[in-house]
């Protein structure tokens, strides 16, 4: 068996209960090293195998899970913050059906949310944005041309950028093309929970500078948006007096 397993955003102690509990079991583990926080591995179990595939190949990978799987071991395969967002998984799972071999997931916090942790954010405040644009800038990895950043910046809405640092002053210049404004609030944040954890409040025309002038070109997301410094929200319905909801009764006017 294998488990897909989500690694959080870089904090030992941010992942899940069930995540320590089948890392604590395996006896295999297969993790991204160039991303994964190493301490988690001190959940494993005496005996237990490692292997960082960010020396590895996906045949290669499948090669060590086969193997495993062949002599009865349970594998962990650990992907940094939740394995749905930029983990590379489908290719993965696609080999395993045709091996037979069975696999589930195991969901984290991804570091997009790590992030919002560490800024103190609400990605969705009424009245300022109530959409979240997860998204990259293109590089060796292609984009869908109907996924440019800048059809994305034209909603205004609340952009989290992945794998995107070290093109910040590329970035700056599509999000302004396609319709943000340059004073438009933007964070970078490095290594969000980590210890090592870095965060800086800028500006969409100040990106570039900001990410040069503290060495930051990988291992960091970029926010941009109003919800950074935001001004003017709207209070939520739910907590209204004034507003009913299936628990509650409208029971006064708000002052």
């Amino acid at each position: 068996m294998v488990n897909f397993v989500g690694a959080g955003p870089g904090a030992k102690d941010l992942v899940t209960v069930r995540a320590q509990r089948l890392l604590s079991t395996a006896g295999v583990i297969i993790y991204t090293g160039s991303l994964i926080n190493p301490e988690l591995l001190e959940y494993a179990k005496p005996g237990c195998q490692f292997y960082n595939s960010a020396r590895m190949t996906l045949e290669e990978v499948i090669d060590v899970i086969k193997d495993a799987h062949n002599n009865g071991t349970e594998i962990v395969r650990l992907h940094t913050g939740d394995p749905s967002i930029y983990g590379a998984i489908k290719e993965q799972m696609d080999k395993l059906d045709e091996l037979g071999i069975p696999y589930a997931s195991c969901p984290g916090v991804s570091s997009f949310c790590g992030a919002a942790a560490s800024l103190n954010l609400e990605y969705t405040l009424p009245g300022i944005s109530q959409s979240v644009i997860i998204t990259r800038m293109e590089g060796r990895t292609p984009v869908p041309t109907t996924e440019s950043i800048e059809s994305f910046a034209a909603h205004n809405a609340t952009m989290v950028l992945f794998l995107s640092t070290g093109m910040a002053g590329s970035l700056s210049q599509k999000l302004i093309s396609g319709g943000y404004s340059p004073d438009t609030p933007a964070a970078i944040v490095y290594k969000a929970t980590w210890a090592d954890e870095e965060k800086y409040i800028c500006t969409i025309g100040t990106l570039e500078e900001t990410a040069q002038k503290h060495n930051i070109s990988k291992t960091a997301l970029i926010i941009i948006g109003n919800i950074i410094v935001p001004g003017g929200y709207n209070r939520s319905e739910l907590y209204n007096p004034c507003f009913s909801t299936e628990y509650r009764e409208s029971s006064q006017e708000i002052s």
